[in-house]
């Protein structure tokens, strides 16, 4: 029997719908000692609430569906609200875990009294999304072109410089929609971090974070809304993590790399630019512009957020078992949803920091 849990339209559907709508889960029996290999974690449903970055939504969710299957008794429900917020309600206490594609600043972490735990739990990329009629796939897009898309420089299709990097591509002479972001996104973050590593122009004006100030475009709320935007309108382009574009059949564009080769996102480039990066003691680190002929230029890793210390040892001892799973059985769903299985390196390092948890 396949393990898929739910078919690819699910994904899909739930993204264009409501991004912030988590599938609800029905309230299962209480599980006994039997349930629990060794009893050795609660028996008693033990309920966990997260919500943050809706980068790795796709892949969150099929974890805690699965670890549900394998333990009733756990119930978590994670809601896709942006990384800003998470990093927000960790601070606030009002969650059991966050999740951020930003992790957390050094200033943020100091805010959260029960101390914070950061832990990379997958990695994916940022992917150019557009929809131009009769122009499925093909179209490139070189590291001084899609800047000065982003700042509202280029407004057309038929633009010189596009037209020359696709001579091959009937190019619409259609205005260009540009679609971001509207909340605090990570998403956005490492867009623009990329896009302050590779163009002077928008490091000195807009520079990099979750929120900027856009010179250009149409604001929607989460991957989702940017996605269904960029399905609605012709001659629409803008920014979406790639599990998105996967799930939703999305044409992307291949981006000019550091070493000048025009890469598309793929679990494979990602990896290769993660893989310039040695991730530090405090497990953060970016790849602004990755080196390597076959690195995807715009690749991030996306974090889980947790306390150090829980007021409820239930919920410590669950959280711990379930993001143990998460970091090692769980990666085998990570390529076929568009995310990076973590290396076995730095799973052994997030298996070590989950041990934090109290």
């Amino acid at each position: 029997m396949s393990r898929r849990l739910f078919p690819r339209w699910f994904f899909g559907a739930i993204a264009i719908i409501a991004l912030w709508i988590v599938a609800c889960q029905s309230s299962p029996p209480v599980a006994t000692d039997s349930d629990s290999p060794g009893g050795s974690e609660p028996t008693a449903i033990v309920r966990l609430n997260g919500t943050g970055a809706s980068f790795p939504f796709f892949i969150y969710q099929r974890w805690f569906a699965e670890y549900n299957q394998l333990h009733p008794n756990v119930q978590i429900n994670y809601q896709p609200t942006g990384s800003e917020v998470g990093v927000q309600q960790i601070i606030s206490g009002t969650i059991d875990f966050g999740a951020s594609d930003v992790a957390m600043s050094e200033a943020d972490q100091a805010l959260v009294e029960p101390g914070v735990v950061l832990l990379p739990m997958t990695a994916g990329s940022v992917a150019i999304a557009y929809n131009l009629p009769g122009i499925e796939s093909g179209l490139k897009l070189p590291r001084s072109v899609y800047p000065a898309i982003f700042t509202g420089e280029i407004t057309s299709w038929s633009d010189p410089q596009i037209a020359a990097a696709n001579p091959d591509l009937a190019l619409p002479d259609l205005p260009i929609i540009l679609v971001h972001r509207s909340d605090g996104s990570g998403t956005t973050a490492a867009l623009t971090n990329h896009l302050s590593a590779i163009s002077p122009t928008w490091k000195d004006t807009i520079g990099a974070g979750v929120s900027v100030s856009w010179p250009a475009g149409v604001a929607i709320k989460s991957n989702a809304g940017v996605s269904a935007q960029i399905q609605q309108a012709a001659g629409a382009i803008g920014y979406v993590e790639y599990s998105y574009t996967q799930q939703l059949g999305m044409a992307v564009a291949a981006l000019e790399n550091r070493a000048g080769e025009f890469v598309l996102p793929s679990v494979a480039a990602t990896a290769s630019a993660l893989g310039t990066v040695e991730l530090p003691e405090s497990l953060v680190a970016f790849v602004p512009d990755p080196e390597g002929a076959e690195s995807y230029p715009i690749s991030t890793y996306t974090w889980i957020l947790a306390y150090q210390r829980y007021d409820d040892p239930a919920k410590a001892e669950t959280l711990r078992q379930v993001l143990q799973w998460c970091a090692t059985e769980g990666q085998q769903f990570s390529e076929e949803l568009g995310y990076v299985p973590l290396p076995e390196d730095v799973t052994s390092r997030v298996v070590e920091a989950i041990a934090q948890i109290q």
